[in-house]
């Protein structure tokens, strides 16, 4: 295991004594482990992670086979406590991590005798901290126990079931699978790599284990109140402050805080979960913030943190990624015309963000490789709202050795 930054002794006993651990036991060597914005393969004498900070992080595994190809990946996010000790256990039959038969009685355990085991804890990087919290500063611990699955794991494909198991499902479970509104956003891609064989009539019975599906926030289907005039109806559908007003007032606890967390949220288990259906929520997203005069002319702290966690988000994601996804419909490109387009019909608005910090820098520079030529929006520098550039950003998945 390696971590890119230098510390001396007194700030690795710091750091050892404040934060948090990660134990995982029984992993096979060569397992691909990751935490926030790292991964790595496990060593023969791996053990977990140390000196995690307290707050919010996404841990998350793949299996490898015998030739070195990875599983799909599967996470959780996890909100830590300075010097908690989080025990989990490899399941080989399922691939998979899970607390079946750590006992509270072994927690306490390991967690008195945590310093035995140091030198086969890996160090939690820290090069790549203030990243990680550029891209998740507004996740809260309550926010992220409303999004994460029912069954608290995030897959990277789609869980099927057949009837027969829909029918061994708790009343809860069966309430989350009818209510389709709440996992608005989340689109069918089945995957059959993670069920077993069956038969070909049991394949026409399979239904998606909405236990297994982020449950993000439905975006309103009406984007206007009741009894609109018609001339209403078409100024709610070009201009969304409506439906974003909706959402803030009746979906989110902490109201900007949280719509904001969401859309990082999304982010994050897209880019690093391999989630699409994450992808699909945050395109839905962004496009609905960038959509509203109104509101970008009203809620000027809204969007002033809105610009900040899209700059992050664009300055962190690697280059092919937008090549691959986002150019098959120019999504960024459309999404951030008709941004800069509200703007100018916002002047005020643009100079009083600008003044707000923090906000993204230099230009608006979608990469070239991806629309073939820069693309900027008239006179989007006069009111100082910049995109940088894109730039590498997923950290150098390097080996780990222990």
């Amino acid at each position: 295991w390696r971590s890119l930054i230098r510390m001396d002794q007194e700030q690795a006993r710091r750091l050892f004594s404040g934060g948090a651990f990660l134990v995982l036991l029984d992993v096979p060597q060569n397992t691909e482990i990751g935490i926030d914005y790292n991964s790595w393969r496990s060593g023969p004498n791996f053990m977990g992670i140390k000196m995690i900070p307290p707050g919010l992080h996404y841990i998350y595994y793949s299996a490898v086979n015998n030739t070195g190809q990875a599983a799909p990946r599967t996470g959780f996010f996890h909100y830590f406590r300075k010097q908690e000790t989080l025990v989990y256990r490899w399941d080989a039959n399922n691939e998979d991590v899970t607390d079946d038969g750590v006992t509270m009685e072994m927690v306490a355990r390991i967690s008195a005798g945590i310093r035995d085991i140091d030198k086969q804890l890996g160090a939690y990087p820290y090069d790549s901290l203030k990243t990680w919290y550029s891209l998740t500063n507004h996740i809260s611990e309550s926010l992220m126990t409303r999004l994460q699955p029912l069954n608290q794991k995030i897959t990277s494909v789609t869980q099927l079931l057949t009837d027969q198991t829909k029918d061994h499902m708790g009343l809860e479970e069966q309430d989350h699978m009818i209510m389709g509104g709440t996992f608005a956003g989340v689109g069918d891609f089945p995957s059959l790599a993670k069920v077993p064989a069956l038969s070909q009539k049991d394949c026409l019975h399979l239904i998606k284990d909405h236990t297994a599906s982020i449950r993000f926030t439905a975006i309103p289907s009406q984007k206007h109140p009741e009894g609109s005039s018609p001339s209403d109806i078409s100024r709610h559908n070009m201009d969304l402050t409506y439906t974003l007003t909706s959402m803030l007032t009746g979906c989110y606890d902490n109201g900007v805080d949280d719509l904001l967390g969401e859309v990082q949220f999304a982010f994050v288990c897209f880019l690093i979960g391999h989630v699409y259906e994450a992808f699909d929520q945050w395109k839905k997203m962004v496009w609905l913030l960038c959509s509203c005069e109104e509101a970008i002319a009203t809620q000027h702290e809204l969007y002033s943190s809105f610009i900040s966690v899209l700059h992050f988000q664009l300055k962190h994601t690697p280059k092919d990624f937008f090549v691959d996804i986002v150019s098959r419909d120019n999504f960024l490109t459309v999404t951030l015309k008709n941004f800069f387009a509200n703007l100018e019909d916002c002047v005020g608005a643009g100079q009083d963000l600008v003044k707000r910090e923090p906000h993204p820098a230099d230009d608006v520079k979608p990469h070239k490789a991806v629309y073939g030529k820069e693309t900027h929006c008239n006179n989007s520098s006069r009111n100082g709202l910049h995109l940088s550039s894109y730039q590498e950003g997923l950290a150098c998945n390097g080996p780990l050795m222990i």
